[in-house]
């Protein structure tokens, strides 16, 4: 009697995906902050070990530069969206606000505006890489303002970035949408009253 021996076939090892490694690390730098989270607690999410996170993406920083990247395109509020021209300024100044009270509270465990919450970063180079998506935003704001109302650009610029910076605090502190919603309905008076144009339009 023969026997054959049967070999088997290792399978394969499972190809690390990088882009659902950013979207995994994306969640954590959102949640926990560019400073509280360390290189180990990135590769353990990962499943991946040090030498395979640093030739992936070189550093933490690196990893957080790409995250920032996908958080742009897919997690911050479409500014190009909101601010159309078709509709009245303070009409559209406000959707913003009531989005940014509805993202920021989307996803309990990454609660806030990662950009934002960013900005105060200890580490220089993340701090200055979250400030320019931030300042962005902010001249996209403003120009979209000053269009109409050159006069009012800077002040309710100011005025649109302290309010959600406080919102997203405010939503990493534990504040339920409907709380946001109450602060962008007192906003959006000040609104309407600096640009009359959109008084009594219904914003949602």
């Amino acid at each position: 009697m023969v026997t054959t021996k049967q070999s088997k076939t290792p399978g394969r090892p499972r190809k690390f995906d990088a882009e659902q490694a950013i979207a995994t690390a994306q969640k954590l730098f959102h949640s926990k902050g560019y400073d509280a989270l360390s290189v180990a607690d990135l590769t353990r999410a990962l499943g991946i070990n040090p030498p395979s996170f640093y030739a992936a993406f070189g550093s933490k920083f690196g990893l957080y530069q790409r995250v920032l990247a996908r958080y742009s395109r897919q997690g911050a509020i479409p500014f190009a969206e909101i601010l159309r021209t078709d509709r009245p300024v303070a009409q559209c100044l406000a959707a913003v606000l009531n989005e940014a009270a509805r993202r920021y509270v989307a996803d309990p465990i990454a609660s806030g505006c990662m950009v934002v919450e960013g900005t105060h970063s200890d580490d220089r180079e993340a701090r200055e890489a979250a400030c320019e998506i931030h300042q962005a935003a902010e001249t996209m704001i403003r120009d979209f303002i000053a269009r109409q109302y050159p006069d009012q650009a800077e002040r309710l610029t100011d005025f649109m970035v302290t309010v959600m910076a406080g919102l997203s605090a405010s939503a990493r502190a534990g504040y339920s949408e409907a709380r946001l919603r109450e602060t962008v309905r007192l906003c959006t008076d000040v609104l309407e009253q600096a640009l009359p144009d959109a008084a009594g339009a219904d914003v949602e």
